[in-house]
């Protein structure tokens, strides 16, 4: 028998065992990691005055942000990254909702402490731009680093469509890309293409209030620019109450678009047949436990977050 090294006996010690402690922490993690890229590519642009990148390269990065979070925690969470596609996932039944306050605590924690992150990093730099004054409305205001805020024209209902609709969008294009049964991607490759649904989202529907379609991408900075000193604006915007349509529109809409999805495709979808195995041109009916393992394996797919 081979002697453990230190290494082994450390690992060991300092492993995991709790199934919920482990989700709590792959969640929080990569919640962290895809806003701290999200957050930090809205700094570069805002802090450099569009020297360094622009409008364009935020979606884009948003969209690698989304692929590298999922990267992170999917294979032990799923990666839902998203309180919207853990609502929605649980109304469906495909996710329990017990767990639910457990994500959702792990998606807000992980985008404060990606806020404050870039806040640290960017601190002298937002220091140089706004002279030390924080700001959520004018030409040196930085809260739009942090979360999300409506144009002038835009009012609170049509604000509500616009987030209810894009994160319909998100969730209907999952769906779509988890179905096993339908044109599914290579393993492997879901979460990049789910980040290329949520740039494509942002270049097409970021101009109303910023495609937030993620309760914890918005509220999570939100909180922590109270925190920073912001003032009370980051709450009432232009005598709105906005903090509430980045919370409320992606829960509607995730919802909705998984039950569409499910409406419209997967319950059409013929009866299974069971798997067929070829071996050496021959063809092998797979056993009642190969089928087993297969919808296993189906049933257990990435379940994929957003922006």
């Amino acid at each position: 028998m081979a002697r453990r090294n230190w290494r082994d006996n450390l690992a060991d010690k300092c492993r995991v065992r709790n199934t919920y402690v482990k989700e709590f922490i792959a969640e929080l993690l990569g919640t962290f990691v895809m806003l701290s890229f999200g957050y930090g590519s809205v700094a570069q642009v805002v802090l450099s005055r569009e020297a360094k990148g622009g409008f364009i390269t935020i979606n884009w990065c948003w969209g690698i942000a989304v692929a590298l979070g999922v990267y992170c925690c999917g294979g032990v969470t799923g990666a839902h990254i998203n309180p919207a596609v853990t609502a929605a996932f649980a109304t469906i039944g495909r996710f329990p909702w017990v767990k639910v306050p457990l994500f959702v605590c792990a998606q807000m924690l992980g985008a404060f402490l990606a806020a404050a992150s870039v806040f640290g990093v960017y601190y002298e730099a937002i220091d140089a731009f706004d002279g030390g004054h924080r700001q959520v409305v004018g030409e040196n205001a930085t809260a739009g680093i942090f979360a999300t805020y409506p144009q002038d024209f835009l009012s609170i209902w049509s604000g509500l469509g616009d987030q209810i609709f894009g994160t319909f969008l998100l969730l209907l294009c999952i769906m779509a890309i988890i179905d096993k049964r339908n044109s599914s991607p290579p393993k492997g490759m879901e979460p990049f293409i789910i980040g290329l649904v949520v740039a494509a989202i942002g270049m097409s529907f970021g101009y109303n209030c910023g495609y937030a379609i993620n309760p914890a991408r918005d509220f999570g900075p939100r909180v922590f620019t109270a925190v920073a000193g912001y003032g009370p604006e980051i709450w009432v915007y232009n005598g709105i109450h906005w903090w509430i349509i980045p919370i409320v529109g992606p829960i509607i809409g995730a919802i909705a678009g998984a039950i569409t999805y499910i409406s419209f495709i997967e319950l059409h979808h013929s009866p299974e047949e069971p798997p067929i195995a070829e071996t050496y041109g021959m063809e092998k009916v797979a056993t009642k436990e190969d089928v087993k393992t297969e919808s296993n394996q189906n049933h257990n797919h990435v379940e994929l977050g957003s922006s």
